[in-house]
């Protein structure tokens, strides 16, 4: 029987594909997640757009900062953090800004996740859009 070509490199054995699974999750939550924490008020984490102050007015997830990466400061972050983790988006999927953002706020020495798929992931699943 021929191989396809999805098994021609087997999969991991199952408890490195678990650690492996599991750092991912460490640095990547979604949207719908987000959407499920805001709305049972759990406020363990500040959402941060980093997009730019007009991306921001037009629609941005309900209970974000505007936090462009220009802006990302310690004191910033301390001011808001108060010891939380960050969630930072951008655009979507297309946009490496909300990359750009969580590099730079580790960097700083915080906590941080990226919502995968940005605006156009929260566009994809319909949910509501807050705006100026």
């Amino acid at each position: 029987m021929k191989t396809s070509e999805v098994m021609r490199v087997e999969p991991a054995k199952p408890e490195a594909a678990q650690q492996h699974f599991a750092a991912k999750l460490s640095f990547e939550t979604d949207c719908a997640d987000v959407f499920e924490a805001l709305e049972q008020g759990h406020h363990d984490f500040v959402l941060l757009d980093v997009r730019g102050p007009n991306a921001y007015a037009k629609a941005h997830v309900p209970g974000a900062l505007n936090l462009p990466r220009a802006q990302i400061t310690a004191s910033v972050l301390q001011s808001l953090g108060q010891g939380k983790a960050f969630v930072v988006y951008c655009a979507g999927p297309h946009c490496n800004g909300a990359d750009k953002a969580a590099e730079f706020i580790a960097r700083l020495g915080f906590k941080v996740k990226i919502m995968i798929g940005g605006i156009e992931g929260w566009r994809d699943e319909k949910l509501a859009f807050a705006s100026l």
